[in-house]
Parts: C-alpha cells; sequence; structure tokens
C-alpha cells in the first residue's frame, strides 16, 4: 500500500496551508497587540508609539496633515522610535537658543538651518525614546520643580503682539506619565521639592522644536516632558537640578534645554532690527563658550561666575534664558560641552550647544 497522496488530497492541502498560515499571522499579531496595551507597569504613549510602528506602512498611505495638536505624528522612515536605539553609553545634552515664535516663518535666518539641522542628528542619530525638555518661560516656585504630567496639553502663546495666525500654530505632541514619574522620582532622592502638573507646551519649546522637528519632514514620534526652571536666579540650584536628572540619559531619554546665549529684549527693540552685535553680545556670547567648555571639574564654578560679570546683566536683564544651559551643563555630568554654531544677532546670541558625543563619535554638525 502506498503511503503517497493523491493528487486531488495535495491540491486540498496547497489550497488550505495560506489560510492556516494567515490566521496564525492574525492571531500572533492580536497577542502581540494586547501584551503592548496591557504590559503591566507600561507607558501608554510608548505604547501608542510601539503600535504605530506596527501598522507603519498603513499610516504612510494615508499621512495625516500636521495641523493636528496634541497628537502624535505619523512615522516615517527617517522619524525616530520610543524603543531603545541599541547604542550602548548615554544620550547626549542639547542647548538650543530658541529666539522668538517668528523664527518658525524666517527660513533665511541662519538659525532656522541650524536648528533644523541638529533635529535631524537628534532623529537619525540619538533617536531617544522620549525627550524631557527645560524652559526659560516656565519658571515654579524659589525652591520646587513642577513637571507636567499630562499626556495631551493644548499649545501655550506666551507672547503678545504677534499676526493673527501666530496664534493658531500646532506642533504635533504627546506625553508621557511613565517618564515624568520617572523625573519626580529623580527630584525627590535628590532632595528637590517637586510636584506634577498638567500645563500646555510653551513657545520656548514648541516654536523651536517646529524648527528642529519639522512635523511632515523630520517628526520627532516621542514623548516630550517639560519641566521647570526654579522660580530664582540661582545658578548652582539649577545646576544641582541637572545633576538631579542626569541618569536619564542612561535610559535613553534626551534632555534639551531651551534659553537664550543672549538675550536682551529691550536693547532689540532699541535696535529696531539692526543686525550689528552690541559689544556685550560678542564678550558674553565668547564667556559663555569658555565656561561651558571647560573640563567638567572646572565647569560648574565657571558657569556661576558667569552670572557674576560685568557684561552680565546687559547680556540679560534677567537670567532665565541663560539658567537653563547651567542645568544642561549639570546633567552633562563629565561630559565635555562644545559649541555647535554661534551667531551675534543685535542684542541676541544664537548660540546651540551639545554636552556628551552622538554614538559612535559622527555628528554633521
Amino acid at each position: 500500500m502506498s503511503s503517497s497522496a493523491s493528487p486531488a488530497s495535495n491540491e486540498e492541502a496547497q489550497h488550505k496551508r495560506p489560510s492556516t498560515v494567515l490566521v496564525l499571522s492574525l492571531l500572533t499579531l492580536i497577542i502581540a497587540i494586547l501584551v503592548a496595551l496591557f504590559l503591566p507597569d507600561s507607558d501608554p504613549a510608548a505604547n501608542l508609539f510601539r503600535l504605530k510602528r506596527l501598522f507603519a506602512p498603513a499610516a504612510s498611505a494615508g499621512r495625516s496633515s500636521s495641523s493636528l495638536s496634541t497628537t502624535t505624528t505619523t512615522t516615517s522612515p527617517a522619524s525616530t522610535t520610543p524603543a531603545t536605539n541599541g547604542k550602548m553609553g548615554r544620550t547626549p545634552v542639547y542647548f538650543l537658543s530658541h529666539g522668538g515664535p517668528n523664527v518658525m516663518y524666517d527660513q533665511e535666518h541662519p538659525a532656522y538651518a541650524k536648528l533644523a539641522a541638529i533635529g535631524r542628528e537628534i532623529t537619525t542619530k540619538v533617536k531617544p525614546r522620549a525627550v524631557v525638555v527645560f524652559s526659560a518661560h516656565w519658571q515654579a516656585g524659589r525652591d520646587t520643580i513642577q513637571v507636567n504630567t499630562a499626556e495631551k496639553t493644548d499649545l501655550i502663546y506666551d507672547f503678545y503682539g504677534f499676526p493673527s495666525h501666530y496664534y493658531k500654530e500646532t506642533f504635533p505632541h504627546v506625553g508621557s506619565q511613565e517618564v515624568a514619574g520617572k523625573v519626580l522620582g529623580l527630584l525627590n532622592q535628590a532632595g528637590i521639592k517637586a510636584e506634577g502638573v498638567k500645563r500646555g507646551l510653551d513657545h520656548g519649546v514648541w516654536a523651536s522644536f517646529k524648527c528642529a522637528f519639522e512635523p511632515e519632514s523630520n517628526p520627532l514620534n516621542v514623548p516630550i516632558v517639560q519641566v521647570s526652571l526654579f522660580g530664582s536666579e540661582d545658578p548652582e540650584q539649577h545646576y544641582r537640578l541637572g545633576e538631579a536628572v542626569s541618569s536619564l540619559r542612561d535610559d535613553n531619554i534626551l534632555i534639551i534645554v531651551s534659553g537664550m546665549a543672549v538675550h536682551n529684549l529691550r536693547d532689540l527693540m532699541r535696535a529696531f532690527g539692526n543686525p550689528k552685535p552690541m559689544p556685550y553680545t560678542i564678550s558674553f556670547d565668547e564667556a559663555l563658550k569658555d565656561a561651558a567648555t571647560k573640563p567638567p571639574a572646572e565647569r560648574e564654578q565657571a558657569m556661576v561666575q558667569l552670572l557674576k560679570r560685568g557684561d552680565a546683566r546687559q547680556a540679560h536683564p534677567s537670567f532665565e534664558h541663560l539658567l537653563p544651559i547651567h542645568i544642561g551643563a549639570g546633567a552633562a555630568g563629565e561630559d565635555l560641552g562644545r559649541r555647535l554654531w554661534t551667531y551675534k544677532d543685535g542684542s541676541m546670541s544664537w548660540a546651540q550647544y551639545r554636552f556628551g558625543d552622538v554614538a559612535g563619535g559622527s555628528s554633521s554638525l
């Protein structure tokens, strides 16, 4: 008796096999989705991004407009993902000079192209799973830090006298309770009084991020958690703040601090757009470079001394736009600082900094 199957039975098996494989594939997909959504201690925002990556081919076919706020963008090949990027070491720390909201429209200004280049470096080389950002435009109590724990919030239009379309700008974003909880935990461990709040993103974040992470061409696609400054002008206090959150970098979380290297709005108005640098713009911008790029053992004292310079109050009539780089320098730990670029523009300096190296030591900046 032959053990071989008849031609008819072989043909029947061939017809059945694809449907069996399809059913098994669908079951595997459903199980993966359930695990991603309901895994204990998982971050809902991160899970959302995981599912977006899972359905990336379908999402790219129906890409939505960038006019949606407080939502995630669709995934593109150049975008980042919340998963670990497989590199060893720590993420770097960036200081962004963000300027005013008009930087979004003035694409001929050299700062626009530089912010865009930094954004591309972050999405294509650093590839963080989340971003924690400190902005000059959020100061909490003199001894208290606030952390935005909301996953969906609006934008804050914290500027005055601009055309009406500025107040209709959008930037797609999502927060993360998991990352916010990490920040709060680290601050408490460091003895820093901290509280979670629900707050929108101010323009110190979203205006510069819209240049760096243009939603259509270079979307960020990871959660953003904003953290306040102290309501003080104490550089050592802000340096300690940076040190307290430094270990986030070991968890593939990127720290960005947003301010301005030189920031004197009063003289900006008096100059009526004259781009010739003020004497203090030149002197303070170079003094900041000297301090921020010193060896780590000398850096804190040099950064503290900046506020005592004779030109400090000319460069910064109030220090909230300078103190973010003190946070960044504190978070840098043993990593060296580097000025990536500077542009002295009247009573402003657009200097951009990075503390630490990009994975593999390769950087286009």
